[in-house]
C-alpha cells in the first residue's frame, strides 16, 4: 500500500509539471504568421517566400496560417529596419531581405538602423551563386569579349547592399568590368521588366533567381550568362568562367573573396526581431528545417525552379558573424568601392 501511495503521489507530481501538447500548441493556433519580403512581388525573394508560406504552417505546433507581405524600398533596407525597430518580437513576424546589408552595416552604410548580430535567425533556403547576364542585343557572348571590347553595359540594380549593385561595383574595381549601374528598382522582377523594355542590358543575379524568374529570357536566348561570381563553378555551369580568375593583383583577389564570395551563404536570410522568445525561435527553426525536407514543399519548389540548399538558423547566425570578421586593412578600400 505504501508503494502504491508513493507511486501515485509521484504520478500526480509529474502531471502537475507536464504541459500537454494542446497547451504547447495554443500560442500559434488560430494565428497568422507574416513573412515580410523586402522586394516587390515576382522576384526570387518573393517566390521563395510564397512557396515556403504554403507549407511551413503544418510544421508549426498549432498550424498557423502564413501570409506574405511585400515591403520594397531602398534596396531591401526599409524591410530590414522595420524588422529590427518596428516588428513585434512575438514570433508572428518573419523578415526576408538581402543578406548583403550585413556587410553594409560593417562598412557604415547610411540609413542602417539595425545591428545584424542581434536578429534571431531561422535559416536560408539556398546559398546563392551570383552570375552576370547580358542582353542578346549587346552582341556580347563571353566575358573575354566584354572585357576586351570595353563595351559599357547598363546593369539594373536594386540598391546598395544588394548583389545586383555590390558585385558589379567590386568587379569594376578589381577586373575592370566596363559597366554602368542603373539602380533604384524595387526588386529583380522590376529589373527584368526594365531589361525587357531596353532600359537596362544586363543584371547581376543569383543563378537560382535566373532559373526561377528569368526562365523565359534564358530559354529564348534573350539573356546570356557570361560570368560566375563564386569560389567554384556551379554544377549547372561547369565551364562558365569565374570572376576571380580575371583578378590581376593579390588585393583584387582578396576583395573578391571578401566582398563577393562571402555573400552567397547569407544572401537569403529569414530572421525574427531581436528579443523574440527563445522557445518560439526554436519552434520556428525546427519547423523551417522540417519544411526544407517536406516532399510536398520540395515538389512545389521544383515546379517553381527554386534551388533548395538550406542552412539552419544556427549555421546562418555563425555565417553572419563571420561577415564582421573582414580584414581591417580591406575596409577602407571596400568602403570606397561600395559607397
Amino acid at each position: 500500500m505504501k508503494r502504491f501511495t508513493v507511486h501515485f503521489s509521484f504520478a500526480l507530481f509529474l502531471l502537475g509539471h507536464w504541459t500537454p501538447a494542446p497547451a504547447q500548441d495554443s500560442f500559434y493556433k488560430g494565428k497568422t504568421v507574416r513573412i515580410i519580403v523586402g522586394a516587390s512581388a515576382g522576384g526570387g525573394y518573393d517566390t521563395y517566400s510564397r512557396t515556403l508560406s504554403r507549407h511551413m504552417g503544418k510544421h508549426i505546433p498549432g498550424n498557423p496560417t502564413l501570409a506574405v507581405e511585400n515591403m520594397p524600398g531602398a534596396g531591401f533596407l526599409i524591410s530590414a529596419n522595420h524588422m529590427y525597430k518596428i516588428a513585434k518580437p512575438d514570433g508572428l513576424t518573419i523578415g526576408h531581405f538581402i543578406g548583403g546589408l550585413f556587410l553594409q552595416q560593417l562598412l557604415g552604410k547610411p540609413g542602417i538602423e539595425f545591428d545584424a548580430p542581434k536578429f534571431e535567425y531561422i535559416g536560408v533556403p539556398a546559398q546563392d551563386n551570383y552570375m552576370l547576364g547580358v542582353a542578346k542585343s549587346t552582341g556580347i557572348t563571353s566575358i573575354e569579349q566584354w572585357l576586351s571590347s570595353k563595351t559599357v553595359v547598363k546593369l539594373g540594380g536594386v540598391g546598395v547592399g544588394s548583389a545586383t549593385d555590390d558585385v558589379p561595383k567590386v568587379l569594376a574595381a578589381t577586373i575592370g568590368l566596363p559597366m554602368q549601374l542603373v539602380s533604384g528598382y524595387k526588386g529583380t522582377a522590376d529589373v527584368r521588366l526594365a531589361f525587357a523594355s531596353g532600359e537596362v542590358q544586363g543584371v547581376c543575379n543569383s543563378w537560382e533567381s535566373f532559373k526561377a524568374t528569368w526562365r523565359k529570357e534564358l530559354e529564348a536566348g534573350d539573356v546570356t550568362v557570361v560570368l560566375q561570381n563564386v569560389a567554384k563553378p556551379h554544377p549547372d555551369q561547369p565551364k562558365l568562367p569565374l570572376a576571380i580568375n580575371y583578378a590581376k593583383t593579390e588585393e583584387a583577389k582578396k576583395l573578391i573573396n571578401a566582398l563577393v564570395h562571402s555573400v552567397g551563404p547569407t544572401a537569403r536570410p529569414y530572421v525574427l526581431p531581436p528579443g523574440t522568445p527563445k522557445e518560439r525561435v526554436q519552434i520556428l527553426r525546427r519547423a523551417y528545417m522540417a519544411t526544407m525536407k517536406d516532399p510536398e514543399f520540395l515538389a512545389d519548389a521544383a515546379k517553381a525552379r527554386l534551388d533548395i540548399n538550406p542552412l539552419d538558423g544556427a549555421e546562418l547566425e555563425k555565417n553572419v558573424k563571420d561577415v564582421f570578421n573582414l580584414d581591417a586593412k580591406l575596409i577602407p578600400r571596400a568602403k570606397e568601392i561600395l559607397k
